[in-house]
């Protein structure tokens, strides 16, 4: 079941690309060597990690959960199985006051995909919104076309419409929201 709509998470601090990114107040995302810096975990009262990598080995500390999300960076990976067991960990942590942190090699694909799913699913976000939000919090995300597929599959499921499509382009079939994008790297 989802949580009442918000319009959007409430802004904590600037966007990082190199550090922790906090994309509400209880769920940040990184990459794999953010995610093993004791510092910055403790500094950002980390309860739970989620390491969705099958490359990124972490350095485990007390007091942390570990979850593991082995899933490649590939278009054909089926990260979806794993969008609402994850969504509703995330959430689970929330309510008990704690912090998890989802994590890839990059901090660019894989967790940036599953945060799109949990803010739809738990913040009655559509793709587009959540997409827009995350990327705010941390501007390098880029989920590979497999995975925008597979989330706007998750869109429909969860609101019966969507609000990104994938379009032909130059290089393929491409989320909407990158047309421009390729037009301006496409010599006309």
């Amino acid at each position: 079941m989802t949580a009442p709509a918000c319009a959007f998470p409430v802004q904590l601090r600037q966007p990082s690309v190199s550090g922790l990114s906090q994309v509400t107040s209880s769920l940040y995302i990184s990459s794999g060597l953010a995610a093993n810096n004791k510092s910055m975990l403790s500094s950002h009262q980390i309860t739970t990690i989620i390491n969705v990598s099958v490359e990124v080995v972490n350095t485990y500390y007390e007091n942390i959960q570990y979850m593991r999300v082995p899933v490649a960076d590939t278009p054909v990976s089926r990260l979806c199985d794993f969008f609402d067991p994850i969504a509703d960990h995330i959430h689970s942590v929330e309510m008990k006051q704690g912090h998890t942190l989802l994590h890839c090699a990059a901090g660019v694909s894989r967790s940036a995909t599953l945060c799109i799913a949990y803010l739809m699913k738990y913040h009655a976000m559509s793709l587009l919104d959540a997409h827009v939000w995350t990327k705010s919090c941390r501007p390098i995300i880029r989920p590979n076309n497999g995975f925008w597929e597979q989330l706007i599959h998750y869109e429909f499921q969860l609101f019966g419409k969507n609000t990104v499509h994938m379009v032909s382009s130059p290089v393929g079939m491409i989320p909407d929201i990158y047309e421009k994008e390729v037009r301006w790297m496409i010599p006309l």
